[in-house]
């Protein structure tokens, strides 16, 4: 990555440190926007049509009109790419409703979103991770009702990974009314009695890019999956706990609440489908999956 990358606001690209947006600019007042992360492996988006359906969706949701076709904005991020190199990226994408006169919750129609896209280097894996796993905790979920939508009112998710950092975790796994829904910044997958269990899709939880991977190469390796819902309780009786997300692929919970996690190492089926995940990876860098 360039020592001063170039990042894109409002239609111009920009060294990073010359960038800058309105105080009067409704995300920074309100959080009232949206982002998306789409990876890039080998200077291929992963996942980019699905990837750019969720942001659609979350803009039309919000109420922010999309202030790009789906050839412009990859013609953004081609040139960022270019502008930006380096080994595997990600792109971060961000949409606020934009700047007003003056400060007020009800917002005024027309208003000209604020867009900022910026490339980033994805750290790799610590390979102590993939050989140990990590270690969770349980939290009450303080969210709003509506986490399908990405939205960049994030402080719930703050608060609760920054909890499970200072008790010596790296996420925490959130759960509402005695159900369990997904991480602070992942989505969860238990394994159960030989089964990939994954809460189903609602607005309890953002659908995952990397989740839905997950239960699309599970299934062409005849791995048993199933979405149903998961009571808290049976967190502790899973022989394997994973978080997935697109920067951090899928993770290996092996101690949950300071206790193992089934033998308290990577288990069998994680190996299996982390194996399969970077084989697609592979198949992507080739510029064929």
């Amino acid at each position: 990555m360039t020592a001063h990358k170039t990042l894109f606001l409002n239609g111009r690209y920009l060294p990073e440190g010359e960038a800058s947006v309105s105080v009067l600019d409704r995300g920074f007042l309100f959080g009232d926007g949206v982002y998306e992360v789409i990876p890039v492996f080998g200077g291929h988006p992963f996942r980019l049509d699905q990837h750019m359906d969720r942001l659609v969706r979350s803009l039309a949701e919000v109420r922010i009109p999309d202030p790009y076709d789906r050839e412009e904005w990859i013609a953004v991020f081609q040139r960022l790419l270019e502008e930006n190199p380096g080994g595997d990226r990600s792109l971060y994408i961000q949409v606020t409703r934009g700047v007003m006169a003056r400060r007020d919750h009800a917002f005024s129609e027309g208003l000209s979103p604020t867009v900022l896209v910026m490339v980033s280097p994805i750290i790799p894996p610590d390979p102590a991770v993939l050989e140990q796993g990590i270690s969770a905790v349980v939290l009450e979920d303080h969210r709003w009702s509506r986490c399908d939508i990405k939205a960049i009112t994030l402080l719930p998710n703050v608060l609760a990974r920054q909890q499970a950092v200072e008790w010596g975790a790296t996420e925490a796994i959130l759960v509402r009314n005695g159900q369990a829904i997904e991480g602070a910044a992942s989505n969860l997958f238990l394994v159960v009695d030989g089964v990939v269990v994954t809460p189903p899709k609602d607005r309890q939880l953002l659908a995952g890019i990397t989740r839905d991977l997950v239960l699309e190469l599970a299934g062409e390796a005849g791995i048993p999956v199933m979405e149903a819902p998961i009571p808290a309780d049976r967190l502790r009786e899973a022989s394997e706990i994973w978080l997935t997300s697109s920067t951090r692929e899928i993770l290996p919970v092996t101690r949950l609440d300071g206790s193992a996690v089934g033998d308290g190492r990577p288990g069998p089926l994680w190996a299996r489908m982390h194996a399969l995940y970077q084989d697609y990876k592979a198949r992507l860098r080739e510029g064929g999956a």
